[in-house]
């Protein structure tokens, strides 16, 4: 299968070191701006992709990419994601999926209309680490509190502060702690226990942007707490209780790569699965599988859980005062 990419980030060079793995999955193309070209030429010769454009919709336009990697900015994700469906290719489009409900919803659609696929790149969902927390979860008996923490010192947040705003800090660029980091988080729980019955974002903003706080999710018995900062960091961990026994984890809920399971009356046992994979190849690999065998239950599986994430984003926000934008007219 041949991928185009679309942009030319910080991300990149992370979903082709996965790429290098699959030999079914063939980095074709790299599109970036006028601006960032050099970055696009930089990455390609690096990486031996035949193909550098920067005219996106000619791109598109080529039968030979059957499915885009869209590596934009947040707030584009959107209409760069809209106009490969509407180009008859499938999308594999980075965290968060849209910046509101209303543009993933309108994007879902399009997939199922066109009978493409549609992908949120989530890496926790896929790792057989957590695979094995999924089959372990019955054990812990009833779950009484889980509280995840991914936290990190952005190398962005001294210009932040300094007046420069960059887009993983711009509030009118989809930006903040909560679509950055804090996604990771909520993906992580809803693909355990689904959707809460009560959300509650308590933000630090600045500048229009939270750049740190803790979401509040409520569930029947328990209560969910998912912390996210970028302008202060501490241990990252992941915490599951229950009243039989735990599970917790000290690696950050985007790469997950070890955890503790105990119960209480046993010994703890370390399970690290992950096999030393790059982050993004079990993800990639589901993707793969997906079309392959033409799985049009588990794509909705996953859109639909990509749709609630997107509402509690947008009730976040919406708590926090934040503006909510589209990018589709």
């Amino acid at each position: 299968m041949k991928a185009g990419i679309a942009g030319a980030g910080m991300i990149v060079p992370t979903f082709l070191a996965a790429e290098k793995q699959i030999p079914e999955l063939e980095a074709a193309a790299i599109c970036g701006t006028v601006r960032s070209k050099d970055k696009a030429e930089k990455l390609a010769k690096e990486h031996g992709i035949p193909q550098v454009y920067c005219d996106y919709d000619k791109r598109l336009a080529c039968p030979e990419l059957h499915v885009i990697y869209v590596a934009v900015p947040n707030h584009l994700h959107a209409s760069f994601v809209r106009r490969a469906l509407l180009a008859g290719k499938s999308v594999i489009c980075e965290k968060p999926l849209c910046s509101s409900l209303a543009e993933a919803e309108a994007l879902a659609l399009l997939a199922r209309e066109k009978g493409l696929y549609l992908f949120e790149a989530i890496t926790n969902q896929y790792f057989p680490n957590y695979q094995k927390v999924k089959e372990l979860l019955p054990r812990l008996g009833r779950v009484k509190i889980v509280e995840i923490n991914y936290s990190q010192y952005s190398s962005r947040y001294d210009a932040f502060r300094a007046g420069e705003i960059l887009p993983v800090f711009d509030p009118k660029k989809s930006g903040g702690a909560l679509m950055d980091l804090n996604v990771y988080n909520i993906h992580f729980i809803l693909g355990l226990f689904g959707e809460p019955e009560e959300v509650r974002y308590f933000a630090n903003m600045e500048q229009g942007a939270d750049t740190s706080g803790v979401l509040v999710l409520r569930y029947p018995g328990f209560v969910c707490t998912a912390i996210a900062a970028k302008d202060c960091k501490a241990p990252c961990c992941i915490n599951i209780q229950g009243d039989q026994g735990c599970i917790t984890s000290d690696s950050p809920s985007n790469v997950f790569e070890r955890f503790r399971f105990s119960e209480n009356r046993g010994p703890d046992q370390l399970y690290e699965l992950n096999e030393e994979r790059e982050r993004f190849y079990y993800e990639l690999r589901a993707f793969l599988q997906m079309v392959k065998t033409q799985d049009r239950r588990f794509h909705e599986e996953q859109l639909q859980r990509s749709l609630a994430v997107q509402r509690i984003l947008d009730e976040a926000r919406r708590q926090a005062d934040m503006e909510i934008l589209s990018d589709l007219s």
